[in-house]
This record gives structure tokens, C-alpha cells and sequence, in this order.
């Protein structure tokens, strides 16, 4: 992205004239998610959880929706049950946001490595469609 003085509070949209070129190649084919790994290898973030959302979205939200909180007591994950349903990308609505929260809940309350294996080649064939 272009330097500017909404990263931290603004969602990047589809059309978002602050991304590049490169990084709208990036985005299109999750190249952007490859450095995340190093936070898989610093044990701050596993591969199979809840996305991270930014620090002013998660104070927001968790006046807004009730079971938000529940997210937080996992580590995030760079891909999880929610982005292979198709609740990825920018929530400009608050059902939006809803439905992915749900879908992450589920996902702690239901964890297996085999749920963790089913998602992670549900990503993969994401990516390569």
C-alpha cells in the first residue's frame, strides 16, 4: 500500500486507490499472507484460527457484538473457518462482521487437527482456483 494515514483504521476495499500495482498482485494471489508465517514461527499466531482484525476494530466490536470476545481466546490464524466460507476480505457491514465471528466461534468450540487439515486444503484450493 501507498504510505498513509489510515492504515491502522481503515479497512482496505476492493478498489482501494492506496493499493499498488504490486500489491494488488499480491492480494489476489495471497502472496501477502507469506510473511505472516514468521509469526507462525515466532509461536505469536498459528496457521488454522481466527483472522486478526486491527486494534480499533477489535475495541469496536466488542461492544457491538456479544460473543466477539470468544475470538480473542485463541491465537489468530492466517487462514481459519470463516475465509473458507467466503467471510474474508474488507467488512464493510456489521452482519458481515456477524456471520464471521459465528463461524470463528464454531470453529473454537468444534477444533481438531483434522478440522485444522480440512482448512488448510480448503485454503489451498482457494488460492489455486
Amino acid at each position: 500500500m501507498l504510505p498513509n494515514g489510515e492504515a491502522d483504521i481503515q479497512q482496505a476495499s476492493h478498489e482501494d486507490p492506496r493499493i499498488t500495482p504490486l500489491g494488488r498482485f499480491l492480494r489476489i494471489t495471497s502472496l501477502d499472507e507469506l510473511p505472516q508465517f514468521w509469526n507462525v514461527l515466532k509461536g505469536d499466531m498459528s496457521v488454522v484460527g481466527p483472522r486478526p482484525h486491527m486494534l480499533i476494530h477489535t475495541e469496536q466490536y466488542c461492544n457491538i457484538i456479544p460473543e466477539y470476545n470468544k475470538r480473542l481466546m485463541v491465537k489468530p490464524g492466517i487462514t481459519g473457518w470463516a475465509q473458507i466460507h467466503n467471510l474474508r476480505g474488507e467488512t464493510e457491514k456489521l452482519d458481515k462482521m456477524k456471520k464471521r465471528v459465528e463461524y470463528d466461534i464454531w470453529y473454537i468450540e468444534h477444533w481438531s487437527f483434522l478440522l485444522d487439515l480440512r482448512i488448510m486444503l480448503s485454503t489451498v484450493k482457494i488460492i489455486f482456483r
